[in-house]
């Protein structure tokens, strides 16, 4: 069995950090790093912290419309493929490098997995709304990280290879709290102490793209009363830039460079509490128990705002100003994500899917 997973963003790279390592025990995997997040601080140095494989192609592709960038991906995959010849497109999330992998599967009649199927947050104006969608309706197996999932995938007629296969972000968080734990080397080096800070997280288009709105969180922020330590997002700092707001936000904030994995682990881990409007940060907190508010009017990740963990407050100043206040939290932590054994799980579906179509072949034959 031959794989061809697509990676492009920061999530991909954790993910691909667990799955990889399993694909790699059944099969052959060749990896393409799309070149989405293309600098050192926004993707090398996760391939070097998690011990990713050397990707087999960076394509190179970088930032561009949403529109143009996808398509130029879409053009570089399609030879990858056509050259090496993958039974099996493995895609995860919802960039455009997942759709753009999803496209290229489709038209090329092969088996399309994705990896986080069946989620939702039911607001088409997202980018990866569309692209999270398109890509469950072209996938042959979609392995979904909860029930939720498989219910939404259900509901709209995505029934034939469904998994529920619990998230494989929770291995990863798995496979590397025990590393960072007690390593007080990027507190000291921030001058924060454990449980007497506050972690953002600001980079989704909508929020960085509208002055507004982004004004509206640096008053939020500001008002908290500890440090917040903001590790800033290449597009946030050059809207902050543009929009005239970088003073201020230096002032008010601890501004950092992007973080590594690990260290980042480690502060969601300290932080009293974190605001962001990160997907995959609301579900690493949540695995880590650390209170979440989240910067978006809903999310994807329902269950982690059902029990209580996450708060989701938009973009309204007063809104994030109360968030940061609130001081009662879930005492308990449900377990919707399955019990960190996903990757092994995909691959072991996978697995048992080519032995079977290969039995069929040969009954055929």
């Amino acid at each position: 069995m031959r794989i061809c997973s697509i990676v492009g963003a920061r999530p991909q790279f954790v993910k691909a950090a667990v799955v990889s390592s399993a694909l790699r025990e059944v099969g052959e995997e060749i990896l393409v790093h799309t070149g989405q997040h293309y600098d050192e601080e926004m993707s090398d140095v996760f391939f070097d912290e998690l011990g990713i494989p050397e990707p087999d192609y960076n394509l190179g592709v970088k930032s561009d419309t949403h529109g143009r960038q996808t398509a130029k991906m879409i053009a570089e995959i399609e030879p990858v493929v056509e050259e090496t010849e993958p039974d099996v497109m493995l895609l995860y999330g919802d960039t455009n490098s997942t759709l753009a992998g999803a496209i290229v599967g489709s038209k090329l009649d092969m088996e399309v997995a994705h990896v986080e199927a069946g989620l939702r947050s039911y607001n088409r104006e997202m980018p990866e709304e569309v692209n999270r969608v398109l890509t469950d309706h072209a996938s042959e197996y979609c392995f979904a990280p909860s029930e939720n999932a498989v219910e939404t995938l259900a509901g709209e007629g995505i029934t034939d290879g469904v998994y529920m296969t619990g998230d494989v972000m929770y291995d990863s968080v798995l496979a590397v709290r025990n590393r960072v734990a007690g390593n007080t080397a990027v507190l000291e080096k921030l001058g924060v102490e454990e449980g007497e800070f506050i972690l953002a997280t600001v980079h989704r288009q909508g929020n960085t793209d509208d002055r507004e709105k982004l004004e509206s969180i640096l008053d939020g922020l500001a008002a908290a009363s500890q440090p917040v330590v903001l590790p800033i997002h290449p597009r946030t700092v050059d809207r902050l830039e543009s929009y005239g707001l970088w003073e201020r936000a230096d002032e008010d904030l601890e501004l950092v460079d992007p973080l590594g994995y690990l260290d980042f682990v480690r502060l969601l881990d300290a932080a009293e509490r974190v605001v962001t409007d990160s997907g995959g940060v609301q579900k690493e907190a949540f695995f880590l128990e650390t209170p979440c508010v989240t910067l978006r009017e809903e999310t994807e990740w329902v269950e982690t705002a059902e029990c209580g963990w996450n708060e989701l407050v938009g973009t309204d100043t007063d809104a994030i100003r109360t968030a940061l206040t609130k001081d009662e939290w879930p005492e308990t932590t449900p377990n919707p994500y399955g019990d960190g054994n996903a990757s092994q799980q995909i691959a072991e579906i996978l697995e048992r899917e080519a032995e079977t179509d290969e039995l069929e072949a040969q009954t055929s034959d």
